[in-house]
């Protein structure tokens, strides 16, 4: 036992050293190089660092989103429709945040977030199908085998994101489209038709976008520092108006809302999407 702790803390300092010698040989190259060059390379690493950090974000939320997830079909299965209906929409938020990466992985995305004439009524099923029976028919009777399906599809998400690349400029269309979908489905109320939680979706998006938004940050402001703080500025604006329709650890029904709240924030997305799309022109991405 001895001898084996020997030879693995051996076995570990030589790999220490060898990191250290490596990392030493990579700043002297990149020292040594043309100040563009050494430019590049550091920007380089930095968006690498980003896309790297975003992965790890991405497999985070997913974790949650299963377990949640779970959470919602035993309701779902055990026909307690208040504690289903509750957990709904906290559940979406996980998928919503980085529901641009959920979308790269063709029907998948339709299986889990179809609205109803999305696809065939045949092939409809996902959060949407059941939230119906949940609102509408006050029931969840029936969505047994939908509720395992959810499940099922959710844990293929999960799986699957450890295989998706992410690049710099994906990280840039991720936040832009996040935003898309604030403007196109939520704002109108159109998302969840039924259940009318569309600002907890609203939120989520808008999450997902400024979480892209702190990780390219710091080299958004060597290249565009006003740019960095306009798009700065606009995230908080749109903060501090979406959280005065927080309740609890929730959000208002969207259709509380009045025509010239809802078109605030309307106004307030087409706002920060405008710099948001600049950023992919400034980072070369």
């Amino acid at each position: 036992m001895v001898r084996r702790l020997g030879y693995a803390l051996a076995t570990g300092v030589l790999g220490f050293t060898v990191v250290l010698t490596g990392c030493s040989e990579k700043n002297e190259a990149v020292d040594n190089q043309p100040a563009e060059n050494k430019g590049a390379v550091e920007q380089n690493e930095s968006l690498t660092a980003a896309t790297d950090a975003y992965k790890t974000y991405v497999i985070e939320q997913t974790d949650l989103f299963v377990q949640s997830t779970e959470q919602f079909v035993d309701a779902v299965k055990t026909g307690d429709v208040k504690k289903a209906q509750e957990l709904y929409a906290p559940t979406r938020m996980f998928y919503e945040r980085i529901e641009p990466i959920a979308e790269s992985f063709g029907d998948l995305d339709p299986n889990l977030d179809a609205r109803e004439g999305d696809v065939d009524d045949k092939e409809w099923r996902g959060f949407h199908r059941i939230e119906k029976s949940l609102w509408i028919d006050q029931q969840t009777a029936g969505q047994e085998g939908y509720a395992d399906q959810l499940l099922s599809d959710s844990k293929l998400l999960r799986a699957l994101v450890e295989t998706v690349e992410v690049s710099p400029d994906v990280l840039i269309s991720g936040a832009v489209g996040l935003l898309n979908e604030v403007s196109s489905s939520k704002v109108v109320g159109e998302e969840e038709r039924y259940s009318h939680t569309d600002l907890y979706d609203f939120a989520a998006n808008v999450e997902g976008a400024e979480k892209i938004f702190e990780l390219l940050k710091p080299e958004l402001e060597k290249k565009d520092a006003a740019l960095a703080s306009d798009i700065k500025g606009k995230f908080e604006e749109l903060d501090k108006d979406l959280s005065q329709y927080k309740v609890g650890d929730g959000y208002m029904i969207y259709t509380d809302l009045k025509q010239e709240q809802t078109k605030k924030l309307s106004q307030l997305i087409d706002a920060l999407a405008e710099p948001l799309s600049q950023m992919g022109t400034v980072l070369e991405a």
